[in-house]
């Protein structure tokens, strides 16, 4: 059996990637655990001279990774570039802020001296989805390998490509064998990589239904885990926003990566008295975007990465339309061999609708239309997601008070929503738990041990 990677821009086969047998998959599950004792042993500083060599390899490359993720995936090359970019950010970040994050932690106590010691769990089991095929996994591998961890790959089997090169990157860094390493097996097979008990902790990012069964085999095997699942993110635009920053921002939030981000602006919530003006000011935008093909530096708009995504998409659309929401633009296929769809528009969204509850993971815009700031509120919460949200006023303690109403993850006002290595990041509800990014994301991972000597 193969894992078969397809070029989304038409259709065409890449190539075949070999699924791992299980003794190849065996042999992987012990070069992990065979390599944890050392490498937890290895000094801070050494694992982190390491990451820095792992974000020059990066940097290095940057030109075949990004044309490997565009061709896989169909993501823009120019956005697939600031992919690797951030990639490597993100290495160095936790490669210079590690140390810090790592220290032990003195506190007063009625011990002579006491403390907490943050220590490696051991093997990390990371399942990774293909919408961000490098930075989804460097942001996990970097600050747990930094920690004394070693790390396993479950990468989404349309992207097999970028993960065996994502392996390479590690042990061309210089990363000692077993450290790092991609596992070519199906989603069935998973659970049985989470039972075994040479692995320690997993995180997943994908969808809800995968996150339900992952954290049920995690659980039952009292595993810790960290999942970071959809999302339905608000774009609150209030009546006194700067409608020409709201606008472009709101293009730029919905349809990166042609659309297929959690942390997208799936809902654009208006509020009534600016609605109209604001949905032509976002039309004219919204129809500018160039698609095509997504090698060409100039494209904005790439093909899905799958042709059953966008079937998904498509059904998801005509329901919304047949429920009461107005086709403002587009909502059909793009013509052409690719998986393409026309950049669209949906209006009047309102409960009971599809695109109301549901996420739509592809370049469709949903508007809804509140009738103030308080009803904007309720909108924004009346989901069972919550990883991200923003909100956009000329007011910044306006938006700050608004910010802290929502029920997410993260909130931002007049910024779009997006992953910071410096700031945690994760959801609440159907969207997850736990952290990535930050010193919370390393702190998943590692075992806070207090220690008491008297």
């Amino acid at each position: 059996m193969t894992f078969k990677s397809v070029n989304p821009a038409d259709g065409s086969l890449l190539e075949e990637v070999a699924v791992f047998t299980a003794g190849e998959l065996e042999t992987a599950l012990h070069e992990a655990a065979n390599a944890g004792p050392a490498w937890r042993a290895t000094p801070l500083a050494e694992r982190c001279a390491l990451m820095h060599k792992a974000a020059a390899v990066l940097r290095g490359h940057a030109d075949e990774f990004a044309r490997m993720i565009t061709l896989e995936m169909g993501k823009p090359v120019r956005e697939a570039l600031a992919e690797v970019e951030k990639s490597a950010m993100g290495c160095e970040y936790y490669a210079d802020e590690g140390p810090a994050f790592l220290a032990d932690e003195v506190i007063e106590s009625d011990a002579g001296r006491s403390l907490v010691a943050f220590q490696p769990l051991g093997t990390v089991l990371a399942v990774m989805p293909w919408n961000f095929p490098f930075w989804q996994v460097f942001r996990f591998a970097a600050p747990a390998l930094v920690a004394g961890n070693t790390g396993l790959l479950k990468h989404a089997s349309n992207v097999p490509r970028c993960a065996l090169a994502i392996e390479t990157v590690f042990r061309e860094a210089g990363f000692p064998k077993g450290v790092f390493r991609s596992l070519m097996i199906q989603s069935s097979r998973v659970a049985g990589v989470i039972e075994d008990k040479r692995v320690h902790a997993v995180t997943l990012t994908g969808s809800e239904s995968a996150g339900r069964q992952v954290a049920a085999t995690a659980g039952a095997h009292i595993k810790k885990s960290v999942l970071e699942l959809g999302g339905s993110d608000p774009f609150i635009v209030l009546d006194d926003a700067d409608l020409g920053l709201a606008v472009e921002n709101a293009v730029n939030s919905r349809f990166l990566n042609t659309g297929q981000s959690c942390i997208a602006a799936k809902r654009i919530i208006v509020v009534d008295a600016i609605a109209e003006e604001f949905l032509q000011r976002f039309r004219v935008g919204v129809e500018a975007l160039r698609a095509g093909d997504p090698l060409d530096e100039s494209t904005q708009i790439g093909p899905l990465a799958r042709f059953d995504l966008r079937d998904e998409l498509h059904r998801q659309v005509v329901e919304s339309i047949k429920q009461g929401a107005i086709a403002v633009t587009g909502c059909n296929f793009e013509g052409g061999s690719g998986a393409y769809y026309q950049v669209s528009i949906l209006d009047r969204v309102t409960p009971g609708v599809c695109a109301y509850h549901e996420e739509l993971f592809g370049p469709v815009a949903s508007i809804i239309r509140a009738q103030d700031e308080a009803d904007a509120i309720r909108i924004a919460n009346d989901t069972e997601y919550g990883l991200g949200g923003s909100v956009w006023t000329q007011d910044s303690a306006r938006g700050e008070r608004v910010a802290r109403q929502l029920e997410c993850g993260c909130a931002f006002v007049n910024g779009l929503v997006k992953s910071d290595p410096r700031l945690p990041f994760g959801g609440i509800k159907h969207s997850g738990y736990g952290r990535e990014l930050s010193r919370q994301g390393m702190h998943e991972f590692v075992n806070a041990k207090t220690i008491w000597i008297k």
